[in-house]
């Protein structure tokens, strides 16, 4: 099975298992950022959750540390079930508690889950649920359900048999047909009477009045009245109608498009009229906001957020959306490149073209991928299974099954190929072969060859490098800074220190008879 190459640690998930024994045991060395060695301490083993946790397993007992590595919390747990920032949730054979990364206890480690949302979480134990809100540092019993969540808006929405409840809201016994969470602001309800709008603080702002409503997005609503149909946007106290018809408005794949008197006549965005045309035929989605428009005169545009991108022309199949002034357009079959008033820069002779980047767009041809220029002059013929985007000058493409770097000239950057080149953080690439990686520094340098497990670069001019089941650090001449022997290196940004871990055999200790008889021998 392949490794993974992670380019950053993720933080906000760590397991921390306790293991029984106690006879092996663990050293760290601490150095600082210019890997000079500062101290040495002694731990099970330590895990770095984020800037300010820091966990360890010594004497089979989950602690959190301080910024000295000095334990100061008993978690009272064998592991670490999930991290978010600041909440710490724990496990243990009775259940699983939270904690503060201060080290404030704020659920025992006995309940059978705890949600965490910002500054609440909320604990279930059975079928009852308990809230602690961090503002007042209070923890508040909510009752009984067949189930409850907190929504991205922190409210809790519960639900029995009977209906749904917000029970922390102003009013935690009332009956709601459904509860819909849609963002961090608002939820959508139904009652007897209809749809209708609640804010963070479980008010409503828009009463249960409307036949139909549909989330849209950002703080954006579409919405139907009895024969009134409404844009509305929401604020935290209110809701703003934005734009009201008694024609006839559709949502139809996720485009908003009103019709007069059965005819199409206007494109909505969602605040109101993006365009307001006479002779429109039919709209299409293009994505990212942009939409194409067919006129009756059987001309095309390309719409977009703020208006016509390209004014319609006549001739054209498809025009999608572009960049650096040209958009890839299809005509009979075949893809090109046109300007903003419609005008062709690149004649329409490939079978597929990506966006321009750098001056310089991939284009297919018989099934195999090449390089233009913006002057349409092939710079790199159509010869590449597979093709990137340029990316400060270079690109990585694939032939006969093998990756290798080349600029804009055209030419390899490296005479070498790889089993697989990766794009990674800074510009930086990651080789690959027989399941070794490399790395490639933004200049096109190789760094390193492929003869690694696992290498990631942690912070600049450190890059942490894996050999079996050992650990080292090499600078981005190549050169080690630190030897490939540790059991694990980590990275402590919060107190910018770098953690060594080695493993080393505990002395056995004699019996104090032994020892004085010894001292009596050699008297």
């Amino acid at each position: 099975m392949k490794l993974k190459i992670y380019w950053t640690v993720p933080l906000y998930l760590i397991f921390v298992t306790i293991t029984a024994e106690t006879v092996k045991s663990q050293t760290y060395e601490v150095f600082d950022q210019n890997l000079k060695l500062k101290s040495r301490i002694e731990f099970d083993q330590i895990s770095i959750l984020g800037e300010s946790v820091r966990i360890s397993t010594s004497n089979n007992q989950l602690k959190l540390l301080s910024k000295e590595y000095k334990p100061f919390v008993d978690l009272k747990a064998i592991s670490v079930y999930k991290y978010e920032q600041p909440w710490i949730v724990v496990e243990s054979p009775n259940g699983k508690g939270a904690f503060h990364e201060y080290g404030e206890e704020i659920f025992a480690p006995e309940y059978d889950e705890i949600q965490i949302l910002y500054t609440r979480l909320l604990a279930r134990k059975g079928n009852k649920y308990w809230i602690y809100y961090h503002s007042s540092r209070k923890t508040e019993y909510l009752g009984v359900f067949l189930e409850a969540k907190l929504a991205m808006n922190g409210q809790v929405i519960a639900k029995n048999p009977e209906g749904y409840y917000l029970p922390i809201s102003e009013t935690p016994d009332k009956q709601y047909e459904h509860l819909q969470e849609v963002n961090e602001s608002f939820l959508i309800s139904k009652e007897s009477t209809g749809y209708g709008l609640i804010n963070r603080d479980g008010d409503y702002i828009l009463d249960p009045i409307i036949d139909h409503m549909v989330y849209l997005d950002g703080d954006y609503f579409y919405a139907f009245d009895g024969k009134q149909y409404m844009l509305v946007r929401c604020l935290e106290e209110r809701a703003d109608i934005k734009y009201t018809s008694y024609h006839k408005i559709t949502l139809e794949d996720g485009m908003l498009l009103e019709y007069i008197h059965g005819k199409l006549r206007r494109v909505m965005d969602n605040d109101g009229i993006l365009l307001d045309q006479v002779g429109m035929e039919k709209v299409s989605d293009v994505g990212s906001k942009h939409y194409n428009v067919w006129l009756r005169d059987n001309k095309l545009g390309l719409l977009g957020p703020n208006g016509w991108e390209v004014s319609p022309i006549s001739e054209v199949d498809l025009i999608l959306q572009g960049s650096e002034s040209l958009y890839p357009a299809k005509k009979s079959g075949a893809f090109g490149f046109i300007d903003k008033s419609g005008n062709w820069v690149v004649e329409n002779r490939f079978e597929e073209v990506r966006k321009f980047k750098e001056g310089i767009a991939a284009f297919m041809l018989n099934g195999n991928w090449g390089y233009i220029n913006n002057k349409g002059t092939i710079i790199l013929a159509a010869e590449y299974e597979h093709v990137s985007d340029f990316n400060k000058g270079k690109a990585i493409v694939k032939r006969e099954g093998r990756y290798l770097l080349v600029g804009k000239d055209g030419l390899p950057i490296l005479e070498k190929t790889f089993d697989r080149i990766s794009l990674a953080a800074d510009s930086y690439f990651i080789t690959e072969n027989d399941e070794k990686f490399g790395l490639i520094s933004p200049e096109g340098k190789e760094i390193v060859e492929p003869k690694f497990e696992e290498l990631r670069r942690e912070d600049l001019n450190k890059i942490l490098v894996r050999l079996g089941d050992k650990y080292g650090i090499l600078d981005e001449n190549g050169d080690y800074i630190l030897p490939v022997y540790y059991k694990s290196i980590v990275f402590d940004v919060g107190t910018n220190q770098i953690l060594a871990e080695d493993d080393y055999q505990f002395a056995p200790l004699e019996p104090i008879e032994n020892i004085n008889n010894k001292k009596k021998k050699g008297t």
